[in-house]
């Protein structure tokens, strides 16, 4: 028996990384475009279906719920900026979608309603992650294991619990921003409030900083190695 257990969590995040990095690049971009796309779409409508079902017709009007990707798509922060870190090679990626618009005053009951309208986009990420885990669940048992759907389950995977974590950060604009305003007590709720016309400036200090990897890592594996317990993905844990 070892005298000191090993981070499992840590080697979870780790493994799921180490067998995209000995991916070929090309082959590796091409099985993620299925899985990033749907994990950007799929949140943004999530948000519009919900405040559409819970009294607010906007998003619907705009045509924002739908799954058509290029409804959501941000030139910039959706394929400029992530373009352009990859290709400098940065250690990190950083992007946005355009945020689905939402009348608070039209749904029925807007404190209650705005969590609920925030958290639809992390909890489609988490259904969507767990969809994926299945996929490479299945393509390990039944293809070999260099086959791109593991790769591209892997890659959803990882993508969605990424945004899911990110996007529940306490920190207006993030959806976590909306659920902590409509949890917190009205004087705590005006304060954290007020943080959103700085809340991406504050974004990119905690990115280049280094402190946001250490604030989502934990999280992160956690959320990976509970969706491998769940879906039985052993050869990962």
């Amino acid at each position: 028996m070892r005298d000191r257990q090993p981070d499992i969590l840590a080697l979870m995040l780790h493994k799921i990384l180490g067998i995209l990095a000995n991916v070929p690049q090309p082959e590796l971009i091409i099985v993620s475009i299925l899985p990033v796309l749907l994990a950007i779409t799929v949140h943004e409508a999530a948000h519009g279906w919900i405040a559409k079902y819970l009294g607010d017709p906007t998003a619907e009007r705009l045509g924002r719920v739908t799954l058509n990707p290029f409804k959501h798509v941000d030139p910039i922060g959706t394929v400029l900026l992530p373009a352009a870190l990859l290709l400098l090679k940065a250690p990190f990626l950083f992007g946005w979608a355009k945020p689905v618009p939402v009348n608070w005053g039209n749904l029925r009951r807007p404190k209650r309603d705005m969590i609920l309208v925030a958290a639809a986009g992390p909890g489609a990420n988490l259904m969507m992650a767990t969809l994926w885990a299945v996929v490479a669940e299945v393509g390990s048992l039944l293809l070999h294991s260099g086959s791109p759907i593991i790769y591209m389950g892997l890659v959803g995977i990882l993508i969605n619990v990424l945004l899911m974590v990110f996007n529940l950060l306490p920190l207006p604009p993030l959806d976590g921003g909306r659920v902590a305003v409509g949890l917190l007590p009205a004087r705590w709720a005006w304060w954290v409030n007020r943080l959103e016309p700085f809340g991406f400036l504050i974004l990119l200090v905690l990115l280049f900083s280094g402190v946001l990897s250490r604030i989502i890592t934990p999280p992160i594996e956690l959320s990976l190695t509970f969706l491998a317990h769940i879906v039985g993905l052993s050869w990962l844990l």
